[in-house]
């Protein structure tokens, strides 16, 4: 099973796709709680330098309340991270497949809700 859920886009940059995705992932429930800039954070901890690359961390609060009363603890695998990466030929959308990353809690309900998430990031990283 893969674990996330893929896009490639060719007609803009890292830039254009990062208010793109905000843009989609709100419209479909999401809100941008954290973002990594992880190419300045390894240049500036291990002076590395490396294409673009983001993570946007996603919530649905709605859909995280639900999920964390069902299961309290899966607070632990919150938010779901959205990642915009350059790559040859364009900026890779990758987000976080719920379903593959629910797998280590065995509860049928939770599962449920991890789908209806998966279906609204597929929607929202094709909305891209």
């Amino acid at each position: 099973m893969t674990y996330t859920i893929n896009r490639m886009i060719s007609d803009a940059g890292i830039d254009d796709v990062d208010v793109r995705a905000r843009k989609a992932l709100a419209d479909h429930g999401f809100g941008v709680l954290t973002e990594i800039d992880v190419k300045a954070t390894m240049k500036k901890k291990l002076d590395v330098e490396m294409p673009a690359y983001r993570i946007l961390g996603a919530c649905n609060p709605k859909m995280a309340h639900q999920a964390m009363g069902i299961e309290p603890r899966v607070g632990a695998m919150l938010p779901c991270n959205v990642i915009l990466r350059e790559v040859g030929g364009g900026v890779e959308v990758s987000a976080i497949d719920p379903v593959a990353s629910m797998q280590a809690i065995q509860n049928a309900e939770l599962t449920s809700v991890a789908g209806e998430v998966r279906d609204l990031l597929a929607k929202a990283v094709e909305a891209i």
